[in-house]
């Protein structure tokens, strides 16, 4: 059990919606969600297909755990090829939705074709139907949202949507749901909005079951009693989010800063979590307003902020005085530190643009940080921007440019293509610091070793969170490893790698193993599935998902060199922190990372490791 054992197959050519059985010799290989969902990806497209094509497919997915009593099953996941990066995409959120659309019935929906309007999917239990989305057609998630919900008259109904940016094919649109949470990477958004698909909606009324209730409850009781325990999920995130890190990754010198220029952030202490909870505006008040929680978790790092009405980005926009989702530790750093940009409210505002609309804010400020440095180079000019001025450290520029990419006009078009594309454009590849096409995050290889070698041969471009090593070298989780050598770390990043997909496919939050291993997690999976889940077989699953991925990116057209960094990390060293005079050592780490992968040495996993993992 836990499996509906139901899979919802939308043809949106056609406009049918029709039920089938979940492959469950796929699930007991591959779990759920990013694993088994990819899975079924792989099966039916070619790996060479046009990702904005009606002949790529989307998939909405959840976990085994999602929606159960376990800790953070809030969890779903959106699966498709991306169109940023070409490659396998696979991007993960919380809030509401993913439980709702498991209590419905369904373990997942597969979106193929393209509808020849605009629709959106209404669910109720095992009843679906795609509806008219023209009067949504143009307008935010926001607005998209609040339309459904009082369209259908219920205000319980969790909707997952697309933004304008989307529908104008800004290349790194995300799917958002419960107003602020998001399938945030790779131009999934995009995707669902190529397929003239604005918005799925849900309501679960149905339950869930798990195969043990008594072994089950146990296991997260006992589960839930280690995330109260530690210092990071019971004090550490819940009191400053993620944002706890921005001032701990500041000093260690690993904070990405004026497009990688630099490791360091002179004004990283002005948009840190700290400063979001002290009275720092003219009004009085303070950046955040509360934590909040999703579906059964006992974290609750989420954010609620309220900007200052006083502040020049918000006079005449009462529609962003209300609270919204709040800064995250990625977002404050990609519209902060990339770019320059040291004012709060600036950043808020821009963070709500990008929920409001549906824009990965990683990709975003990572790409505005590359084309302020292209215009201070001379090689964007005032005439391309409409006179907006892009100096790093703009917040006007920040503020300005995040309003136009979310509608696709004048410079924004350009920003929307990414960094990559942006760099390639004005003659400069060097300056997009990405991997496969995607934004790096906010830790810096140079400072972080394992990190980078993490980018480097991430299946879906440059992400923490698919082997987030920072865990270990910088919070000693599960055990202390020093952040500045290179030995060691191709093993380290294999088996966070493994377990992270171990994780993403179970159904809850990869936060939780900031506390948790997989002798906390296998448990609760076994009492709740069918089948015999250990830390081992888990750990294979994981396995067997980082090479399936793998498989579809070479099929796709990727290699071994696509298995590198922007060359300022590889070239140019560190100006300041402990880690000055250091470049990051990819040249060490990969040989011995495709060594322990069981990989050719030019990255193709051998007959072996394949026949070994059922490949």
């Amino acid at each position: 059990m836990s499996w509906t054992k139901k899979i919802l197959r939308v043809n949106l050519t056609k406009g049918t919606c029709t039920s089938e059985p979940l492959n469950m010799d796929w699930a007991y290989k591959y779990i759920g969600q990013r694993g088994l969902a990819t899975k079924y990806l792989i099966e039916e497209i070619d790996p060479r297909v046009d990702p904005l094509s009606p002949d790529n497919k989307l998939i909405f997915a959840t976990g085994p755990l999602t929606g159960t009593a376990a800790s953070t099953s809030a969890r779903y996941s959106v699966i498709t090829k991306g169109p940023l990066t070409g490659a396998i995409a696979c991007s993960n959120s919380g809030g509401y939705f993913g439980a709702e659309l498991k209590s419905a019935g369904w373990d997942m929906i597969i979106l193929e074709g393209k509808a020849a309007g605009p629709v959106y999917l209404h669910i109720e239990n095992d009843q679906a139907s795609l509806l008219d989305a023209s009067p949504l057609w143009g307008t935010s998630t926001w607005h998209t949202e609040e339309w459904i919900k009082n369209t259908h008259q219920d205000p319980m109904m969790r909707v997952a949507s697309v933004g304008i940016a989307a529908e104008n094919g800004v290349l790194y649109s995300a799917v958002v749901n419960d107003l602020h949470r998001a399938a945030g990477r790779s131009g999934v958004g995009t995707v669902m909005a190529s397929k003239n698909l604005k918005a799925v909606c849900v309501r679960g009324t149905l339950g869930i079951g798990v195969r043990d209730p008594k072994a089950f409850m146990e296991a997260a009781t006992k589960a839930k009693k280690v995330l109260a325990e530690n210092a990071v999920t019971s004090v550490g995130l819940p009191t400053h989010g993620t944002q706890v890190l921005m001032n701990v990754i500041n000093e260690v010198g690993a904070l990405p800063t004026r497009n990688a220029a630099d490791v360091q952030f002179e004004g990283a202490s002005d948009i840190s979590a700290e400063a979001m909870r002290e009275v720092r505006r003219t009004d009085g008040k303070t950046n955040l307003i509360a934590n909040q929680a999703c579906f059964g978790c006992t974290i609750a790092c989420g954010r609620v902020s309220k900007i200052d009405q006083t502040h020049y980005t918000i006079v005449n926009k009462p529609e962003y005085w209300h609270a919204s989702g709040g800064l995250e530790y990625e977002a404050a750093w990609a519209l902060g530190a990339a770019t320059g940009v040291n004012d709060l409210e600036a950043l808020t505002y821009a963070n709500f643009i990008c929920n409001e609309q549906a824009i990965d804010p990683i990709t975003f400020g990572a790409t505005l940080g590359a084309a302020m440095e292209l215009y201070e180079d001379g090689l964007i000019t005032d005439e391309e921007t409409g006179g907006v001025k892009l100096n790093i450290g703009s917040a006007e520029a920040l503020t300005t440019m995040v309003e136009l990419t979310g509608k696709a006009e004048g410079f924004g078009k350009v920003l929307g293509l990414g960094s990559k594309r942006l760099c390639e454009k004005y003659g400069k590849p060097e300056l997009s610091m990405s991997v496969k096409g995607l934004e790096f995050p906010a830790y810096d290889p140079r400072g972080i070793q394992g990190i980078g070698l993490n980018y480097a041969t991430s299946n879906r471009g440059a992400c923490h969170v698919r082997g987030y090593t920072v865990a270990s070298e910088i919070l000693g989780i599960p055990e202390k490893t020093d952040p500045l050598v290179t030995d060691g770390k191709a093993g380290l990043v294999k088996a966070f790698q493994d377990a992270t997909a171990a994780v993403d496919s179970a159904g809850i939050c990869l936060f939780t193993t900031f506390a948790w291993s997989l002798e906390d997690i296998a448990p609760q999976v076994d009492a709740a599935c069918d089948g015999e889940w250990t830390v081992e077989t888990m750990l294979e699953a994981g396995e067997r998902i980082w090479n399936m991925e793998r498989q579809f990116n070479l099929a796709a057209g990727f290699t071994g060199k696509d298995d590198t960094l922007p060359k300022r990390l590889l070239k140019d060293a560190a100006k300041t922190g402990p880690a000055k005079g250091l470049v990051s050592g990819l040249d060490k780490m990969l040989p011995e990372y495709y060594q322990v992968r069981g990989w050719s040495t030019d990255g193709v996993p051998t007959a072996d490791t394949l026949g070994r993992l059922g490949l």
